[in-house]
């Protein structure tokens, strides 16, 4: 499944990380991890307050890992510790 951090994952999962989900609405709808936040790409600028918030580390994912890695690189810039997770059922199976 790509070329994700597994083992990085898995550690920050173990340390209450948030998932961040930034897929569309339907493919959100269509299946998504328990518990995950979701908040779509294009509206992440907007919800940066809102992610900072968690406090807590983030991986986010998407369908394929090109979204998510989008988030990662956009969010780090703004101070979150985040990590791209690929596609959400990479980080699912570790939930």
């Amino acid at each position: 499944m790509g070329n994700f951090d597994n083992q990085k994952i898995q550690e920050y999962l173990k340390e209450g990380a948030v998932v961040l989900d930034v897929r569309t609405v339907a493919e959100y709808e269509e299946g998504h991890s328990a518990g995950s936040e979701h908040i779509v790409l294009d509206t992440i600028p907007g919800n940066i307050a809102k992610i900072k918030n968690y406090d807590k580390k983030v991986i986010a994912v998407c369908r394929s890992g090109a979204r998510s890695g989008q988030a990662t690189d956009f969010l780090k810039q703004h101070g979150i510790d985040i990590i791209n997770g690929g596609p959400w059922e990479n980080v699912d199976q570790y939930l």
